[in-house]
């Protein structure tokens, strides 16, 4: 694991995100933190690749990928092999803010619940993107995904900005070009391999913080 995010970031490819989030879960479905990031480091750069819209996103994910790669990298890095021994590790030793923010604002919980949160969206907005038509509009699309996933976590501020970032977005044909996979029917097929293994991560991290009750960490 790499001690930082890398400002340069190499081309986007979509069937890295699909080789990564492969590697994700473990044979008893346990999520492996450091290809979680590795992961969301594609999914930056597939946001990057279409220039500014989704930077509000984009910016915050890499602070929040950060954080991660020093826990993964620190003195107590043994503890963050996966997400679900970084989630007993953290309650065990009181090292999360469950009813306000105060002394842990970087824990490992806090920060991977909101890359969790934006995951979601993703997977809603390509899944769309996958299902889609060359009449199909993107900015209605990325809204509707946005509208039923991260916007309820969002300040007014910011869905207001995101909802008039969405207005600009490319068009169908440009998202598939930047996926660099090949033709639009390439890219349909990969998406239907890489939403499934997305979508189980995305589960399985919803599952656990829901066992845990850490699903609305301040």
């Amino acid at each position: 694991m790499a001690d930082s995010v890398a400002v340069e970031d190499p081309k986007f490819t979509l069937q890295e995100v699909l080789d990564t989030f492969k590697s994700c879960l473990s044979e008893n479905k346990e999520v492996f933190l450091e290809h979680y990031v590795a992961g969301w480091l594609g999914l930056v750069r597939f946001m990057n690749s279409l220039g500014s819209v989704f930077s509000f996103i984009a910016k915050d994910a890499v602070n929040k990928i950060q954080i991660l790669i020093n826990h993964l990298n620190g003195e107590n890095g043994a503890h963050y092999v996966t997400v679900q021994s970084m989630v007993k590790y953290e309650l065990d030793n009181q090292l999360v803010d469950l009813t306000k923010r105060g002394s842990f604002p970087e824990s490992g919980c806090r920060t991977l619940l909101r890359l969790h949160r934006a995951l979601r969206w993703l997977e809603l907005f390509l899944e769309r993107l996958r299902t889609s038509t060359e009449e199909s509009k993107t900015s209605v699309m990325c809204s509707e995904a946005y509208n039923e996933s991260l916007s309820q976590h969002h300040a007014w501020i910011i869905r207001k900005a995101a909802g008039t970032a969405f207005w600009a977005l490319p068009g169908r044909a440009t998202f598939f070009d930047v996926m660099n996979v090949g033709t639009p029917e390439q890219v349909v097929a990969m998406l239907g391999d890489a939403l499934p293994l997305i979508s189980e991560v995305y589960q399985v991290t919803e599952d656990l913080y829901a066992q845990n009750n850490i699903l609305d960490l301040p």
